[in-house]
């Protein structure tokens, strides 16, 4: 499988695109014109920078309004071509992109179209050239791949083909299937991107929010089944157009474009094994069982105060690392280790961030293969010294430089708690908390696509549709993902603004990653005089939350009661209820969530989210006031 990428997808200039390009794995580029123009280097001294980066130049683009014109415009329009062919010539490339006519002389005709791309396969013939015929979506007389495939056919000329793209497609809610009947051989480039679904002009649609395969919502693996069952063997390209990714960073945008095409072509490969695809072979996606362990970087005052605040959570303190200050703390299946170290990667993160969640183990089914997959799609893998008597635990980098650790239960990584920590025999009572219900990560709103494709092309999860969360000072907008079975979940809140929570948070820790964590329980009233017991303080709510409450929802008045007692938050989805309620912030933000399921409940109490972030501005400091 060749992978390409259009250069109009990455931000900065030409230098700076083909370096990305480069170190993200692609094999070669589509020039797009402007980007060529942009830049001072002649055609042969730009195609011979392309080449000694190892990369390709698989298609020049685009050409425009060349088919029906009457003349003097047609004569025009055969001169403008041969001049490209020239720049092509110099430039190494064979194949050049003619979109769809939008010229407002242009004439309609499959047959007088046809005739002019007859003779142009000629005049590129004499060259060793190629010509491909796109559909765009918006083409005056031409706006379906069925029709730009009728008068390549008819054109009937070697040096004259076709070439797809699944937005143009997808958009027009064309069914892909009928691409199977052209020749994989007449189909001489494919293009790919992806889009969410929104009712707009096709083409402000088409050049302000295209985005990677995975990262919308168009069927863009059943588009790419159909093109492979024809028998194409041709570059897999990205052509995307996208306002957030112009100001993005260049290599993260191409790293995230080649790690979606080479998991798309995997999809296509497990659906339709028979599929003529080069595409490598990786394990599939891996099923991610829950939380095996969150790991805090901290020191200190602050670490004493932070494992204070466990106790009072209902947490036991556990073991005690065998070689370095790594506490174990337990309640449940829930596992918090709280690390002191003043060296290594996790004393970094603490220099970076203060008290920090700095690693995720995640249980698996199989870790190396968990490894492997991410290793195929271009994950950083993590490694520090082992220590003696300690256990070698596969990892990647995650979000802001933190670590995913995979553990399993089939290998030695199942003993790492007996192996790697001494036992305290500690029978405190607990709170009743069994699990973590999920993670909550902060980041930029621009970084949400990118960690949202990583996350779905890693592992088994889908993603659900984002929510505006109404923060006081601003907007957050929330996704969250999730394993089929709910044993993972995790919420991803983009930031555009310091003066929300979410992103004061973000600024002040400076990109710490995970800003909440939820944990379950199955008796929320319990749980919560447990921790009064032991010396919680939740997050205090305004009476206004439960006068509202009352007027919203058929709540009993004893329930009302005993929700405002304990500071518990009520919502109601189609199919059960939530009961939750907050620590108070710590450490800069940071915060935890105890949460009751009950009957199927499926959200994340959206509805409640203004209140809360309401609630914890009240106790944090205020605006204005510079972090001491």
């Amino acid at each position: 499988m060749k992978t390409s990428i259009a250069t109009v997808s990455i931000s900065g200039n030409l230098l700076e695109k083909l370096e990305a390009i480069a170190a993200a794995g692609f094999d070669g580029i589509e020039i797009f014109e402007q980007d060529f123009i942009a830049h001072d280097g002649n055609p042969r001294e730009v195609g011979d920078l392309i080449r000694s980066m190892g990369l390709e130049i698989t298609l020049f683009q685009p050409f425009r309004d060349f088919e029906g014109l009457p003349d003097p415009l047609r004569a025009k329009a055969f001169d403008r071509a041969e001049r490209k062919f020239d720049l092509m010539e110099e430039l190494g490339t064979d194949l050049v992109l003619i979109c769809s006519s939008c010229h407002p002389a242009a004439l309609g005709g499959i047959d007088r179209a046809a005739a002019d791309f007859a003779e142009l396969g000629d005049r590129a013939a004499k060259r060793g050239l190629r010509v491909g015929y796109e559909a765009l979506a918006w083409g005056t007389h031409v706006n379906d791949h069925r029709d730009a495939w009728e008068i390549v056919r008819r054109a009937d000329h070697e040096n004259v083909g076709l070439v797809l793209d699944s937005f143009h497609t997808l958009a027009r809610k064309i069914d892909p299937e009928t691409i199977r009947r052209i020749p994989g051989d007449k189909i001489f480039f494919v293009q790919l991107a992806d889009a969410p679904l929104i009712e707009m002009d096709l083409l402000y649609w088409s050049r302000h929010f295209r985005n990677m395969p995975g990262e919308g919502e168009l069927a863009v693996a059943d588009f790419m089944t159909a093109v492979m069952a024809t028998g194409y063997a041709g570059p897999i390209s990205l052509e995307i157009f996208n306002d957030q990714f112009r100001g993005g960073q260049p290599k993260t945008i191409a790293k995230d474009g080649h790690r979606s095409l080479v998991a798309l072509m995997d999809d296509v490969r497990r659906a339709v094994p028979a599929t003529a695809t080069t595409a490598p072979e990786m394990p599939a996606r891996a099923n991610v069982d829950g939380v095996s362990f969150v790991e805090f970087a901290t020191r200190g005052h602050e670490a004493d105060a932070f494992e204070a605040m466990l106790q009072t959570l209902g947490f036991r303190h556990a073991g005690t690392h065998i070689a370095k200050q790594l506490a174990l703390w337990i309640q449940g299946d829930i596992r918090i280790v709280v690390n002191r170290e003043t060296t290594g990667y996790a004393s970094s993160a603490y220099a970076m961030h203060g008290t920090t969640v700095c690693d995720i183990g995640l249980s698996v089914c199989d870790a190396k293969q968990a490894v492997s997959r991410a290793q195929h799609l271009g994950a950083d893998l993590f490694k520090q010294p082992i220590g003696p008597g300690e256990i070698d635990i596969p990892a990647i980098r995650g979000l802001s430089g933190s670590v995913l650790h995979f553990v399993d239960a089939s290998s030695a990584l199942k003993s790492i708690w007996d192996v790697e920590f001494n036992q305290m025999s500690n029978e405190a009572a607990d709170a009743g908390l069994m699990r973590i219900d999920h993670l909550a990560q902060t980041m930029s709103y621009d970084e949400m696509l990118s960690w949202s494709l990583f996350y779905t092309t890693m592992f088994d999860m889908r993603k659900s549709p984002m929510v505006d969360v109404v923060d006081p000072d601003g907007l957050v907008r929330s996704q969250s993902i999730e394993t089929p079975d709910g044993a993972f979940r995790i919420t991803l809140n983009g930031a555009d603004t310091h003066r929300t929570m979410a992103g004061g948070f973000l600024a002040d820790s400076f990109g710490a990653s995970v800003q909440h964590i939820a944990l379950t329980s199955d008796d929320i009233f319990a749980t919560s005089a447990a921790m009064t017991e032991m010396g919680f303080k939740p997050l205090p709510m305004a009476d206004n939350y439960y006068a509202d409450l009352a007027a919203r929802f058929d709540l009993d008045p004893d329930q009302l009661e005993r929700l405002k007692a304990g500071n518990i938050l009520y919502d109601e989805d189609a199919k059960g209820s939530l009961y939750h309620f907050y620590s108070r912030p710590y450490a800069g933000g940071m915060f935890f969530e105890i949460v009751q399921r009950q009957n199927g409940y499926s959200g994340y109490g959206a509805p409640n989210a203004p209140f809360r972030i309401a609630a914890q501005k009240r106790l944090m400091r205020q605006k204005g006031m510079p972090r001491m």
